[in-house]
């Protein structure tokens, strides 16, 4: 089967090779390595909660705790379960109190005080995990009752006001506009905040705060809109920045149905170290798998800062990266809701033909996956009435080449923040496309050997070019070299690398041992 664009099976499955041999490395790399991060997501599926007077969480000061007396190598679980039974205390949280107040002292214990705190470490975070798994059986019965939206693509849109109070009836709102997923995006600078604030948020910078409570009420307030239009409308939010694994675990814990998760996004574009990101994606993934949430790459940021043409196949290359990563961590083809943008310069003869082909090439390689298509950004000028021919553009491509969730594109996009009335004419653009040509990726085949198919297999052989030079190095190095999104990013530096550390002999982490372990449909772990 070679599809409409007569890809080469042969060079496909050398792609495919070719990023799994870049991609190995860094998954070794991954195993023998923890983070901050990492240990405070075990502590949270423990069932450590709540922040100290000065906001900052419990979890961080219990980790904080554990470093300063035995070190991040041997992991927190066997420390803090150990003290537990010393201190004949059965909550965390008030372990981590009494930490903070430096009334607790934390060893690495031996023997049969190990084998003690391994058992109750494993228990306490095996109760998180039930509560994931409860929560995943949960979003299966709603959308049983309630229905799946009647078409693809899902129509996605982004809710920002800052405040999560009124967040939730502009998300209410869109999804009887039509909208199936509602992204709320982050405050700005929230990727950097090595914790996770705490209680529902009423300020935020172009953005609201992604805090547990924000993700259970906003989800609350979806089911209720499920409810009233008798489809499943999804949330989604961010599991990315230096709190990755952190985000993974409670939006497993509150129901989120989507995160954006990429593996070299935190690299690129925010400048955490890529050590630090390859440990905590992995993590994250595992959880994202077994909580059953879409996760969202984001190869569209490549394309807003290198060229949208002759850069196209590093989209590729990072797509398959990404498939590779997630398969590795559990990750079923229907979680790969892997990114690519339409953001080639309309000036450009033959754009259209030529994000035509750049998408049916994504479609093609990932037949399964609930690809995420997103609008043009980088050439929006303020000119609505182009901005929004654009924007059917990109959803007619979108609805010709069947791709999975289609974030909604704004004439207003990038240029200032969008009014209302902004999405409401975006979102009939939308509807209107997908209502008059939403069965056209049926008809649609480009012209064999013709400028579609050309193109296409140009950028995928570009792409394994790519992948072979990056196999003769590795990805650290070409990473660090300027390869994605020209932004250079050497392993040795970057934002969160303090709070990397190699495993020590013994090394123990009770949630990658659950989630790591095949099991059953519905056994307990």
């Amino acid at each position: 089967m070679t599809g409409k664009l007569d890809l080469d099976p042969v060079l496909v499955a050398r792609a495919r090779e070719l990023a799994r041999r870049a991609g190995r490395p860094v998954v070794e790399l991954a195993r023998g390595h923890t983070t901050v991060s990492v240990e405070r997501a075990v502590l949270r599926l423990a069932g450590v909660t709540g922040a100290d007077p000065d906001g900052i969480p419990w979890v961080n000061r219990l980790v904080d705790a554990v470093v300063a007396d035995v070190g991040l190598g041997h992991g927190v679980a066997l420390p803090v379960f150990d003290a537990l039974v010393r201190e004949q205390i059965s909550d965390v949280t008030l372990l981590a109190k009494k930490a903070a107040a430096g009334s607790v002292r934390f060893t690495v214990p031996a023997g049969r005080a190990a084998s003690a705190a391994r058992r109750a470490a494993r228990r306490a975070v095996g109760a998180g995990i039930r509560r994931v798994d409860r929560r995943r059986v949960e979003r299966d019965r709603l959308v049983r009752r309630f229905g799946d939206p009647p078409r693809r693509p899902w129509i996605y849109l982004i809710v920002a006001t800052g405040d999560i109070y009124e967040d939730i009836p502009q998300a209410q709102a869109a999804a009887r506009a039509g909208a199936d997923v509602i992204a709320v995006i982050r405050s700005t600078g929230q990727s950097l905040l090595d914790y996770v604030p705490e209680g529902a948020t009423r300020e935020g910078f172009a953005g609201t705060y992604a805090t547990q409570e924000n993700f259970r009420l906003m989800r609350a307030a979806l089911d209720v809109s499920s409810k009233e239009l008798g489809r499943y409308v999804r949330l989604t939010n961010y599991a990315s920045g230096l709190c990755m694994p952190e985000m993974a675990t409670l939006a497993g814990l509150e129901r989120l149905d989507m995160m954006l998760n990429d593996s070299m996004y935190g690299i690129l574009f925010r400048d955490i170290n890529p050590v630090r990101t390859f440990v905590d994606q992995r993590f994250s993934r595992q959880v994202h798998a077994r909580a059953g949430i879409i996760i969202n790459t984001g190869e569209d940021n490549y394309l807003t800062t290198a060229e949208a043409v002759d850069e196209a196949h590093t989209v590729t290359v990072s797509q398959l990266l990404n498939e590779y990563f997630a398969h590795e961590a559990g990750l079923a083809d229907w979680q790969l809701g892997l990114g690519h943008a339409f953001e080639i310069n309309p000036e450009v003869p033959e754009s259209f033909r030529l994000e035509l082909a750049h998408a049916l090439l994504a479609r093609e390689l990932f037949p399964d996956a609930p690809l995420k298509w997103m609008p043009p950004t980088k050439h929006m000028t303020g000119d609505v009435f182009r901005g929004n021919l654009l924007d059917g553009f990109f959803n007619l491509v979108g609805t010709m080449t069947g791709q999975g969730i289609l974030l909604v594109g704004m004439m207003t996009e990038a240029v200032v923040t969008p009014w209302l009335s902004d999405r409401d004419i975006a979102l009939q653009n939308v509807r209107y496309v997908l209502g008059a040509a939403g069965g056209l990726h049926e008809d649609f085949v480009p012209a064999p050997g013709g400028f579609i198919q050309q193109r296409a297999n140009r950028v995928l052989a570009e792409a394994v070019g790519l992948l072979e030079r990056i196999g003769e190095q590795s990805l650290l190095t070409a990473i660090a070299e300027g390869t994605f999104g020209i932004m250079k990013r050497p392993a040795d530096r970057g934002k969160g690398l303090d709070g990397v550390a190699r495993h020590e002999v013994g090394y123990y982490n009770p949630a990658t041992e659950i989630l790591e372990q095949p099991r059953p449909e519905g056994a307990r772990p």
